[in-house]
């Protein structure tokens, strides 16, 4: 894969330029949002849509870690942790 990598005026940070293949229902959607002026252009509405998704997996997979861990253990570490402390006067 070669990749072309441009700057954006607005930001700083590095693009590359890649070729996606897409259903062509998803592609008439996308070129619609573009026409409503929600997006600028095809790309801003791609890269748009994969930052969200990918901030989405991050989320499901912090919960999914969460999901793990005892409650009872982790209030009892808690309070072990503070056990002898008291807080700071103010």
């Amino acid at each position: 894969m070669k990749h072309h990598t441009c700057y954006n005026h607005s930001q700083t940070m590095p693009k590359a330029k890649v070729a996606l293949t897409i259903e062509v229902e998803l592609l008439h959607q996308v070129d619609h949002l573009v026409s409503e002026r929600r997006f600028r252009n095809r790309s801003q509405a791609v890269e748009a849509a994969l930052a969200e998704k990918l901030g989405r997996l991050a989320r499901t997979r912090l919960a999914t870690e969460c999901s793990k861990l005892d409650p009872s253990l982790e209030q009892r570490l808690a309070d072990e942790g503070l056990a002898g402390e008291s807080w700071p006067e103010y």
